[in-house]
């Protein structure tokens, strides 16, 4: 139990419009590491303990919201190797990147697929038709969504879906706190 409150893991928080400075700035002055994507300016990932992002949360009670499980109503922990690529597909491609929003079963049902050259070179994600154009959903499943620009087929090359990430969890909630539900 001991290791789980002082373990790192990623973790999304919503934040309220406008209110991304203050917590920006506590989050340096605390020494975590963190990523606003430019184009969603209103979440905040941060790698932080469990201990850390409960008195984190309490600080900023109504300010920002925890994504949390639909079950357990648990703060939703985001795999490294997701966060990896959406922090790399965010970086890589400041220009023609679609928000879609909350990430949705329908952005996981194409091929997965991971690009092999240009500027996505090694993102990994799901080949989505958007406006009649074939793109590379890369998402945190339950908080977010983007879309990348076409890619060209001789790009792309299939993959095989890990068990864990074959089935679509239900969409993870934010909440205020635990006691709400």
């Amino acid at each position: 139990m001991e290791a789980a409150l002082t373990e790192k893991k990623w973790y999304a928080a919503k934040v309220q419009y406008n209110r991304v400075q203050p917590i920006r700035e506590r989050l340096v002055t605390d020494n975590v590491v963190y990523f606003i994507p430019e184009i969603i300016s209103s979440l905040v990932f941060l790698e932080a303990t469990d201990d850390y992002l409960v008195h984190f949360e309490q600080d900023f009670f109504s300010r920002l919201w925890i994504y949390r499980d639909p079950l357990t109503r648990k703060p939703s922990p985001i795999p490294n190797h997701e966060m990896e690529i959406f922090m790399f597909v965010c970086s890589a491609g400041k220009q023609g990147l679609t928000y879609l929003g909350d990430d949705k079963p329908e952005y996981h049902r194409g091929d997965r697929v991971r690009v092999t050259d240009g500027p996505f070179k090694g993102a990994e994600g799901h080949i989505v038709r958007i406006k009649k154009d074939r793109r590379l959903v890369v998402s945190i499943r339950g908080v977010a969504a983007l879309a990348t620009t076409y890619i060209h087929p001789q790009f792309l090359e299939p993959i095989s879906v890990p068990e864990t990430t074959s089935r679509f969890l239900s969409q993870t909630v934010i909440s205020k706190n635990s006691s709400e539900f």
